[in-house]
């Protein structure tokens, strides 16, 4: 379960603006979510992962010193290492809740996923990928794809648990040594079915 005092993902999810989506009723039944960071200190940088069920259970955190050449890259490849490693430990048409705090990467990957739905229409969301990204944002898409169902939250670099794991990678070197863990969240009860709170109306999307 989540640590005691500290928010699950999955209520800083429901808490969180989802850029070019409004929260649908059923927003909080996500069956996994995925908070990731980026670092760039100048010479190096750093990349964290922090993946759990909406119950709270942890499924994996990752603290990586990587090299990386600016803030943008660091913070594409770090969004598509969580999503490899959350498509190697959940099934295929799993409901994800991603968390970052990098405010154009939200606003991107939901305007995929929406784009996604109405291939052969033109899309009214204009994409502003950084060209050091392109690698990474074609992985981060072929993930979106994959899932059964996506959407990202903007949320602030405080309140993101991966924010601490980027930027002192070598202090939660430990965390990476923990065993691969492919964890199902316990089954939906007839509470988390009932009619939710005003603010997650069933609205519609919107820029």
């Amino acid at each position: 379960m989540a640590a005691y005092g500290r928010p699950s993902l999955r209520d800083l999810f429901d808490e969180s603006p989802t850029p070019h989506i409004a929260h649908p009723p059923r927003t909080h039944h996500r069956d996994f979510y995925v908070a990731t960071d980026g670092s760039f200190r100048g010479d190096s940088g750093g990349l964290g992962v922090v993946i759990e069920t909406r119950d709270g259970e942890g499924v994996a955190r990752l603290a990586l010193d990587q090299s990386v050449p600016d803030n943008n890259v660091a913070e594409y490849r770090a969004l598509h290492l969580g999503l490899d490693v959350l498509a190697e430990r959940t099934p295929p048409d799993a409901r994800v809740g991603v968390l970052i705090d990098h405010d154009q990467l939200a606003s991107n990957v939901n305007a995929a996923v929406l784009d996604a739905c109405r291939p052969t229409a033109t899309s009214p969301h204009r994409l502003v990928v950084p060209p050091a990204t392109t690698h990474h944002w074609r992985g981060i898409r072929a993930r979106i794809n994959g899932f059964g169902e996506i959407r990202a939250a903007r949320i602030a670099s405080g309140d993101n648990p991966a924010h601490p794991l980027a930027n002192t990678p070598d202090e939660y070197a430990h965390v990476n040594d923990s065993p691969a863990r492919c964890v199902r969240p316990e089954p939906l009860s007839s509470g988390d079915r009932s009619v939710p709170p005003p603010s997650r109306s069933d609205r519609g999307a919107s820029d």
